[in-house]
């Protein structure tokens, strides 16, 4: 059973929301999935990160970058970056913003080099939706490969 840690930032709620869906599906995959909001984590919360397989980043997009709650986690963890104590890890992330592109991907790329920083591997999103898979109507609408990117009804977070 894998264990994975899903440290996110949520605003407006639609990035928890996110998380929560994700952790669900990964509960179906027999795996154990741990929401942690960035700005409530204490030691127990950093300590599950280092037990985990896999961390996966999620935060809204806001001005063409993670939200600046989010990149003060990625700052703090610093700390662990000296040590490498995430490296060999999985890793993946998500991020949401209000408009289709909204610059999500500048977002994605952030948290990509950010995993890469800390030794970890990068894991995207492989899903082929319509157009061009008919069948798959609602899937990565936006063409996002290097991880979930989606889109809020109105204010992103």
């Amino acid at each position: 059973m894998a264990n994975i840690a899903i440290p996110y930032f949520s605003a407006n709620g639609h990035t928890h929301a996110l998380a929560e869906h994700i952790a669900g599906g990964l509960g179906e995959a027999d795996c154990s999935a741990r929401l942690i909001d960035v700005t409530q984590m204490g030691d127990l919360d950093w300590q599950a990160m280092e037990a985990s397989d896999v961390i996966l980043f999620g935060t809204p997009t806001y001005m063409g970058s993670a939200a600046a709650e989010f990149k003060l986690f990625m700052d703090r963890s610093s700390d662990l970056w000296v040590d490498r104590l995430w490296a060999d890890k999985l890793a993946g992330g998500f991020t949401v913003a209000t408009y289709p592109s909204g610059d999500k991907l500048s977002t994605l790329i952030q948290l990509s080099v950010f995993a890469a920083q800390h030794g970890m591997l990068w894991v995207g999103q492989d899903l082929v939706g319509a157009p061009v898979n008919a069948a798959a109507e609602g899937t990565n609408q936006t063409g996002a490969w290097l991880g979930l990117a989606a889109q809020s009804a109105r204010g992103a977070g």
